[in-house]
């Protein structure tokens, strides 16, 4: 049985607990009727591990103690925030900045100036007086050729030759009978398109023994066929040998290009189309010859666009006397431009969400606004912007990431 003293102790301490749990449960229900109101207006209240007030009697007080407040798209950092004190504001400037653009090129020759080399006829190749990649002089024979069919172009030309005699003969021999009426109109007239189509036939022949590079009227007339260079040049392909057959006259036995000038292309990014024109100047980097540095100029901008990498041809084209530019050679190509007045904010600014860059606007006093910027390049701590803010706009420079979630 309890005494006195120990009975009435028990009854406060009773009391006290009661009373605990009586506010517990009224902070429980404030809580609850803050964060339906919030949700009916729209806006989620964040808090730094503040106890919820109780009963507040207005949305006003639902921002004591918030960090941040989302109202739709913006952000509002409420009086009393602590996040005033971490957040740094600053205006977007415009500073001029030099964009050179520096692409990967490679040494080309120039397609005017390469020639592939046919044989005129079928045959055996006998000698073959060239190796690849030497340098040729227009007229310099090139490979020898065993060829029946240049008989039979012989044969064919003298057919022609004597065909063309006798019909010019004939012609002659009616013409002079007719002034006296010895023959008919009807047989000079025949006798005259008979030496007509002798005569070009002769010329077809002709022309023949002429394109396949050998003298009508040689007196040994062999069927050995020289090729001789048609221009000055380097072997960039040599696709036969000596004894082999060829009878394909369409097809190259190699290939000569003058390398006296020289391309130097870059495929340029379609998204970078609008910063090169011609005439700009250039400097050209060889892994070659390296800190050597070769200045031009844009020579040529392809009017089409690969469809596959998505870019477009660039040439820069160079005086090669000594060829000391050989195709296949990597390059660097940096096109110089002017000065520009461009958005720069502090990297620092810059906060990545979903992939994209964004930054955190100041549409009014401690109102912020997300939006989404497209960084041109990045120089030292400073990010280029192409587009999403303008000079003036205010941004978040530090502390950013605290409302990023």
């Amino acid at each position: 049985m309890l005494s006195p003293v120990d009975a009435s102790q028990s009854e406060r301490r009773t009391t006290a607990n009661d009373a605990r749990v009586l506010v517990t449960r009224r902070r429980l229900y404030a809580g609850v009727a803050l964060v339906v109101a919030a949700v009916g207006l729209g806006v989620i209240v964040y808090r730094l591990g503040a106890a919820p007030a109780a009963r507040p009697p207005s949305m006003a007080g639902a921002e004591i103690g918030a960090a941040f407040i989302k109202d739709g798209n913006l952000i509002r950092i409420p009086e009393g925030s602590p996040l005033r004190r971490q957040l740094s504001v600053q205006a977007v400037m415009p500073r001029e900045v030099v964009r050179d653009l520096v692409i990967p090129a490679v040494v080309e020759a120039d397609p005017a100036r390469i020639m592939k080399v046919l044989p005129p006829l079928a045959g055996r190749v006998t000698e073959l007086n060239v190796r690849l990649g030497e340098r040729v002089e227009r007229g310099q024979p090139l490979l020898v050729m065993d060829s029946p069919d240049l008989r039979s172009a012989y044969a064919d030309y003298d057919r022609s030759k004597v065909t063309l005699d006798l019909t010019a003969k004939n012609r002659d021999r009616l013409r002079s009978l007719g002034v006296g009426g010895g023959v008919a109109l009807k047989d000079i007239q025949n006798a005259d398109a008979e030496f007509i189509t002798a005569n070009a036939e002769h010329q077809r022949a002709e022309a023949r023994l002429q394109q396949i590079g050998v003298d009508p009227n040689a007196v040994n007339k062999s069927r050995i066929v020289t090729i001789a260079a048609p221009i000055s040049g380097s072997i960039l392909d040599l696709s036969v040998a000596p004894g082999a057959y060829w009878n394909d006259t369409t097809a190259s036995m190699l290939t000569i290009a003058d390398l006296s000038k020289i391309f130097v292309t870059a495929n340029l990014p379609e998204k970078d189309t609008t910063r090169v024109t011609e005439g700009q100047a250039v400097a050209v980097r060889l892994a070659a010859y390296p800190g050597e540095v070769l200045e031009g100029v844009v020579s040529f901008i392809s009017a089409s666009l690969d469809a596959d990498t998505r870019r477009t041809k660039v040439r820069i084209t160079f005086d090669n006397p000594h060829t000391r530019l050989k195709p296949g050679m990597f390059a660097s190509v940096t096109f110089f431009s002017g000065k520009e007045l461009i958005p720069v904010i502090p990297v620092s600014a810059v906060l990545f969400r979903d992939d994209a860059s964004q930054v955190f606007v100041e549409v009014e006093p401690w109102v912020f606004e997300p939006r989404p910027i497209d960084v041109g390049f990045q120089k030292d701590d400073q990010a280029i912007v192409q587009a999403g803010v303008h000079a003036g706009d205010r941004v978040i420079v530090k502390g950013g990431v605290l409302l990023n979630d």
